[in-house]
């Protein structure tokens, strides 16, 4: 590919791979700097300039590379969560009390409706994302926002009344 040939493909498609990541990551920056790898990833394979193809591949690498991003974010925070659970706390009343919201936590997801637990459980605890979610039940992602949307705040309620019966 040469350079007037990647010059024509950034011109291009910039701004619409950007969207299509910024969708996705909700995150402007991080997706120009997705973007932006995506093209030096196409620049160095030495390709050759096919309209569709490179377009698709573009697409492809910046979709690849959102993926990862996301992954490694995704795991460090849940290593650092982790950690943080698995350090031992000699303090008694801490872990009683840590006990007992854990308790009055899970009671408040049995509490649930069935619909809104699968969703919320889905989401926290399968890692899944809101289009992952409604493709695997076969419902709408607004559906999906709206059954989670629900389900947190059933779980503030329900956890917040038990908090103040404390």
């Amino acid at each position: 590919m040469t350079r007037e040939e990647l010059k024509k493909c950034f011109d291009q498609w910039f701004d619409e791979l950007r969207n299509y990541v910024a969708y996705r990551c909700c995150d402007a920056e991080l997706a120009t700097d997705i973007v932006q790898d995506a093209y030096v990833k196409i620049w160095e394979k030495n390709l050759q300039y096919h309209p569709q193809k490179t377009r698709g591949l573009l697409y492809k690498i910046a979709s690849d590379l959102w993926v990862s991003h996301y992954r490694k974010t995704h795991s460090e925070a849940k290593h650092r969560l982790s950690l943080s659970l698995n350090q031992q706390s000699n303090d008694t009343e801490d872990q009683l009390y840590y006990r007992e919201l854990k308790a009055q936590y899970e009671q408040a997801l049995i509490a649930l409706p069935e619909k809104k637990r699968v969703v919320f459980l889905m989401s926290r605890m399968d890692d899944m994302t809101y289009p992952e979610i409604a493709a695997r039940l076969n419902i709408s992602v607004k559906a999906v926002e709206k059954r989670i949307t629900q389900a947190l705040q059933e779980l503030r309620k329900i956890l917040k009344h038990e908090k103040s019966e404390i």
